[in-house]
Formats: C-alpha cells, structure tokens, sequence
C-alpha cells in the first residue's frame, strides 16, 4: 500500500507517526468485514477513516450511509435505524424504511454512537450479532446484512461504569479499535494543514496565501487547538479573507510574524469547570501524632520568625547582611561595639503592639516551648537547641509557669 497516495485520495494532511499508523491499521480492517471502532476526539477526521474502511473493504461497491446518532431525536431513534409501519405512532403515516435496510450490503457509519439511548444499543446488539431486527410497530423479523463502523468522542469504558454504555456492546465492538490522535499530539503536522488550507481557500477566491515565519510557526502549534483539524481550518480560512489580498502579478504571498498573527489567535472564554475530586481524602488534624503536631508547630514558628525579620528590615530600609553564617542571635548582637568594617544588620523579633502574633499561635508557640522543657527534665540549653533558637530568646518567651524555676 501507498501511504501517501492513499493520504492523496483522501485529502489527508500530516505525516504523524500516530497517523500513519491509524490509516495503516484501518487498510488492514476493510478486507476482513469486522466492526470497526474509532476513536478520536471531534474534528480528528474519523469519517475519513470510515471511508477507507469501506472502500478498501468488499462492500465498496455498495452504499456508504452515515448517521450521526447525536442528531437524531431520541423518541425516533429505533425508527431511524429500523423503520417503522404505518399507524404504529403518531405522525407514521406511511410504512418507513430505516437505515439498516437502506445499507443493507453496504456500511453504516455510525458517528457518536455513545449518544445511542440503552434501548437502542440493545436492539443494534442483536444486528450485530445475528442480523436481525424489527421495525418499529411490527413483529416481522427482518434480515440485514450490514457491516457497522462506530465512532465516538467519548470514553466507552468510563460510559460502561457509568452506566451509560451497554458493557455487551462495548466488548463487541472494541475488539477492533483504531485511535486517531488529537492535533495537539501531531504538532508537526499542524502548520503543514495551516499552508494546505489556506492555499485552497486562496486559491478559491482569488486571494494571496498566507505564509508564517518561524515565530509564528511556534505560536500557531503552541495552540491546543481543542477543536482540532475542523477548528483550525476555520481559523485559516477567517484568518487568510481578513489579511489577504487580491493576487497581482507582484503579490503572490502574505507572510506574517508572531506579532502579526497573535490578535487573530483563538482564545477560550470561560472558567475551567471545577470537577469532584475523587482521591484521596487529607488527613484530619485529630490524627497526626505528637511528633507530627510538633513538626508543625516548629515550621510554622519559624516561618513567623523569618516574615518578623523581614518587616524589621523593610521598616526601617535596612540592607541585607553579607552572606555569612550565623545564628538566630549571635553573642555579639547584644552588645554596642560596632565597627566600620562589618557592616551589622540587626535582626530582631520586635514585639510591636501592632504587630502582635495571634492568640492561637502564642499558644502554640508556648505550648511548643513546654514539650521541648519537658522533653529535657527543665534543661532550657538542651530546649533552645531543641527549638532552634537562643537560650535568651527561650527565656524571653518562657511560659508563665517557668519563670520562677
């Protein structure tokens, strides 16, 4: 087989090593009369895919009929797929013929066949497996002999949990599957359908093909592009009648920078919508150990000691000390003797009426302060060190009843 001769024929863009294999794996279905499950997301090309399944298949000399099962309206499903007889509901003025027998030795795509009702997928279930069916409104049994090529947007196995999707059906279907990648997986590929549509929707209407420098390039496929081919052909063909030109003998091509292309680029409005997260629950507070909780405590004390060092400087426009290993307060930090040669910068943990810690940190900070004394038999040395800081800054924030000891 020609890869490229049959992307040619079917106006294929991209050499995608996802999409090679996709358009290799549907050649070697359409000789075997499976049923053919494809997978993408909207606007990857899927009806493509079906098409050469059924012209490289047996049937291609027989009808091709496409049915977009998210566009019939639910009460006329059955009757849309089977037909139905005259008077068996209102409206049925006249015995009907539904698509199973219109296709009949032909192939039936059907498109978003997850936005089939369960009803439905039961009644498909029995075509697919024997061949038969009944009209709407009838009891004759009526023969097909049809070959089913599926397609959907959707996840089948998460529909099937849900409940959404008839688990039966979805083993039948899915022993052949073939995946056609989203356009954001093919980034290579994306410029290359930007040159071919724009080239067609030029050559159309007589206008100038637009063109992008490299920047540009990296802008275009730096885009999710949700809507894949379907949107970006769009946006080409908005984008080229906006800027282009008519041809002249001395314009032939439009070529556009990043700063150019970027107020036409598409932009998504809305939120994310936020979903229920179905992990993990955190652990409570009334669960972590007395280690745990003291960790805690610790981290938090610390982070307030350095946010209080850090309004000290910014308040009084102090620059940071060189880069020299110190402690939290040094021996020197209580003495006056300074010199020129070292510049000092004081850190110091103000106790500022308006800066007053919270109650509840207060508590814990003490109640940190008493674990560490009692952990060491009222050794404050061992404690501040504990603690991670100086003997004085402990005996400053001793809790009430240790300042007698």
């Amino acid at each position: 087989m020609d890869l490229q001769a049959l992307k040619n024929k079917y106006d294929i863009i991209g050499n995608d090593p996802a999409l090679n294999e996709a358009l290799e794996t549907a050649v070697k279905f359409a000789p075997t009369g499976l049923s053919v499950l494809i997978l993408g997301e909207s606007g990857v090309g899927k009806e493509s895919v079906a098409r050469i399944i059924h012209q490289y298949g047996p049937r291609r000399q027989n009808s091709f009929f496409v049915v977009n099962c998210g566009a019939l309206p639910k009460e006329l499903v059955n009757s849309e797929l089977f037909g139905h007889v005259k008077g068996s509901f209102t409206g049925a003025v006249d015995n009907r013929k539904g698509y199973f027998e219109e296709a009949d030795g032909g192939t039936l795509f059907l498109d978003e066949i997850a936005e089939l009702p369960l009803e439905s997928q039961a009644l498909l279930l029995r075509v697919l497996q024997s061949g038969e069916y009944r009209k709407v409104g009838s009891n004759k049994v009526e023969h097909t002999d049809v070959r089913i090529v599926a397609a959907t947007n959707v996840n089948l196995y998460e529909a099937v949990k849900r409940g959404k999707f008839r688990e039966d059906l979805y083993f039948r279907l899915s022993a052949a599957q073939i995946r056609i990648p989203a356009l954001r997986e093919r980034k290579s590929d994306i410029y290359l359908l930007f040159r071919k549509f724009t080239s067609d929707f030029s050559e159309v209407n007589g206008m100038c093909k637009i063109s992008l420098r490299p920047d540009a390039i990296r802008l275009l496929e730096g885009y999710r592009w949700p809507g894949n081919i379907r949107q970006l052909q769009g946006f080409t063909q908005a984008l080229t009648a906006q800027l282009s030109q008519k041809v002249t003998p001395t314009l032939q091509r439009i070529e556009l920078s990043a700063e150019e292309l970027a107020p036409f680029m598409p932009r998504e409005q809305g939120e994310p919508i936020p979903v229920l997260y179905e992990g993990p629950q955190p652990q409570s507070s009334s669960s972590f150990s007395n280690e745990e909780r003291q960790a805690i405590m610790k981290a938090i004390l610390d982070l307030k000691h350095e946010v209080d060092a850090l309004k000290a400087r910014v308040d009084r426009r102090e620059l940071p000390a060189p880069p020299a290993p110190m402690e939290e307060e040094a021996e020197w930090q209580g003495q006056e003797e300074f010199t020129s040669h070292r510049p000092i910068v004081r850190v110091e943990h103000h106790e500022m009426p308006e800066e007053e810690p919270s109650l509840s940190v207060r508590r814990s900070e003490e109640e940190l302060i008493r674990q560490a004394l009692e952990k060491y038999h009222g050794n404050r040395k061992k404690a501040a060190e504990e603690l991670g800081m100086s003997e004085r800054t402990l005996y400053r924030k001793l809790p009430p009843e240790y300042r007698k000891k």
